[in-house]
């Protein structure tokens, strides 16, 4: 396994990070275990939750993965093994905490102390804003239109809201998830100018068939320090190859939830994906592990955070770190990239 730090930290993080969200939902609790226990074992000490999941949220199944994980850190005494992330919803619906807003004091001290107790522990490494509270273009959204008009918690505020339970030991470090450039360097001025606590990480996504975040946000993750967190790098499955030819593989999160997972199926999907995978094939690499490693080895990357429904795509997800990708194989991506430039934003 590979290693970085987790922003400015000390913190050694796996370069491969745990994804949880479909626990609960797509997994059972006795396969998350399984997950848990091969992933630690192969090195992989960092993993990602949220007090949403599992995924699709819904209020039935809302703060189901966090409680699987807290099962099993009792089962297994190996808390301290593990870099805990987990994250606060932003604005949502009434049956989370009434709706609205999360980042207030109030709001924010039950969503870590219910997230404590669904964990079984008493903090949690990296605690992150799961997305923002003001309008601004997040989830694919293109055309940003300026509207001021919704009230969200002042970023100084939230940051000393954050404050008090990192004194407190409840988290150790903060950052931030599905984040424009914008956001991320005021909340970094705004922590150098007030004393308050500094985001370490920022949570987007990223994949062959997303690269925006190389605008913008990859200079300022090099340049202070605050790395990415990869989400769907494998685009919800279709950089595994499982859905070329219009296969629809049973219990997949497409044939499960079609109508919820409409972020990758988009005009040029299809076209891209297969241009990907005859280079995979031409360089004889696992078309998953491709995706994967080209995640890894950007230069502002923390962490690329893989999610399996399975054992063998958990396997050969953690076995990406081992593979390389010569001169010739980015090349070749990049020339894709240029014929379909970010089919999926």
């Amino acid at each position: 396994m590979n290693y970085k730090k987790l922003g400015n930290t000390d913190i050694d993080v796996s370069t491969i990070c745990l994804g949880t969200m479909t626990w609960g939902e797509q997994n059972t609790q006795e396969e998350a275990f399984h997950q848990m226990d091969y992933a630690l074992d192969q090195g992989v000490n960092f993993w990602d939750t949220a007090e949403l999941y599992s995924v699709p949220p819904k209020a039935e199944t809302y703060g189901h993965t966090e409680i699987i994980i807290g099962n099993w850190f009792k089962q297994n005494k190996k808390r301290d093994k593990v870099i805990l992330a987990s994250k606060v919803a932003g604005p949502m619906r009434a049956y989370l905490r009434g709706g609205g807003n999360n980042y207030g004091i109030e709001k924010l001290t039950q969503a870590i102390n219910d997230s404590l107790k669904r964990l079984q522990t008493d903090y949690i490494d990296l605690y992150q804003l799961h997305w923002p509270e003001r309008n601004t273009n997040m989830f694919g959204r293109l055309g940003y239109e300026h509207k001021d008009e919704n009230e969200w918690n002042k970023f100084e505020d939230v940051l000393g809201n954050l404050q008090k339970f990192i004194k407190e030991g409840k988290i150790r470090e903060i950052g931030l998830s599905n984040e424009t450039p914008w956001g991320v360097s005021k909340f970094l001025e705004l922590s150098k100018e007030k004393g308050l606590p500094r985001m370490m990480s920022v949570q987007n996504p990223y994949s062959l068939l997303n690269r925006t975040y190389e605008v913008g946000l990859a200079e300022i993750s090099i340049r202070d320090d605050i790395g990415l967190l990869a989400y769907s790098p494998l685009a919800s499955g279709y950089l595994s190859g499982k859905y070329r030819n219009n296969q629809l593989p049973k219990n997949s999160r497409i044939e499960r939830d079609g109508d919820f997972w409409t972020r990758y199926n988009k005009p040029n999907t299809t076209k891209a994906v297969d241009a990907y995978y005859e280079i995979s094939k031409k360089y004889n690499l696992n078309f998953a592990q491709m995706s994967l490693k080209f995640c890894e080895i950007q230069p502002f990357m923390t962490t690329v955070i893989i999610g399996a429904t399975t054992m063998e795509q958990l396997q050969t997800n953690i076995e990406s770190v081992n593979i390389n990708l010569t001169e010739d194989v980015v090349k070749e991506i990049n020339e894709v990239q240029k014929i379909y430039p970010n089919p999926c934003p």
